[in-house]
């Protein structure tokens, strides 16, 4: 029997939420080709859903990695468009789900749940 899953209804709302957004994230990410850019892109589409699958499955390297990939795909929102990001109503859009993200995975009832329960 495979224990693995894909949503863990267990967790609490923020880290559920998450996880559907890392994966929705990824799947963007490959149909926007964010994978195109080599090593940052790639890392940021593998990182979001493989840490979205092991958030569900209770890993602390999947938190971390989701986080770490979260981070850096807002980070890369500044580097590529700066300040300009609130000027273009679709990367704006992309923006603040990308920042939802993030502040889904940092919020401390997340936080607290991964710190108890998390192998």
């Amino acid at each position: 029997m495979n224990n693995y899953q894909w949503l863990n209804h267990g967790q609490p709302q923020t880290l559920q939420n998450a996880t559907i957004l890392c994966y929705i994230d990824a799947v963007l990410g490959v149909l926007n080709g964010l994978v195109l850019l080599a090593g940052v892109g790639l890392f940021i589409v593998i990182g979001l859903a493989a840490g979205g699958f092991g958030i569900a499955n209770e890993r602390k390297w999947g938190y971390a990695l989701a986080v770490a990939a979260a981070v850096l795909q807002v980070a890369l929102w500044f580097i590529a468009f700066g300040f300009d990001v609130f000027g273009n109503v679709g990367v704006l859009l992309s923006f603040l789900f990308d920042m939802a993200l993030v502040a889904l995975l940092v919020h401390p009832q997340s936080r607290g749940y991964q710190k108890i329960w998390f192998r």
